[in-house]
């Protein structure tokens, strides 16, 4: 197979975990507990974003938080599996 056309895969420490989400979400709570825990057997970085303060982040989520974007792309939205987001992380 060319060089060119075979995909990469990026390993967890290059990986970026975004979790959306707001104040006194209960949810949110809960999504933080496992991004925290799966990132941290993986070695990947995790940020969190609060959609009060990003008016852009409020147009995209406000109905979904809380959401979780892996390397920007959106991964899952309301309850997170850790199982799917470490086989995601490539953990």
């Amino acid at each position: 197979m060319s060089p060119l056309l075979r995909r990469t895969k990026k390993k967890p420490a290059g990986r970026v975990v975004t979790l959306v989400g707001k104040p006194g979400c209960h949810l949110c709570e809960d999504a933080r507990a496992v991004v925290s825990e799966v990132c941290a057997e993986a070695g990947a970085s995790w940020v969190e974003k609060d959609i009060t303060e990003d008016e852009e982040l409020y147009k995209e989520y406000w109905e979904q938080i809380p959401v979780v974007l892996i390397d920007g792309e959106q991964h899952t939205f309301w309850r997170v599996d850790p199982a799917r987001l470490r086989k995601a992380l490539g953990a």
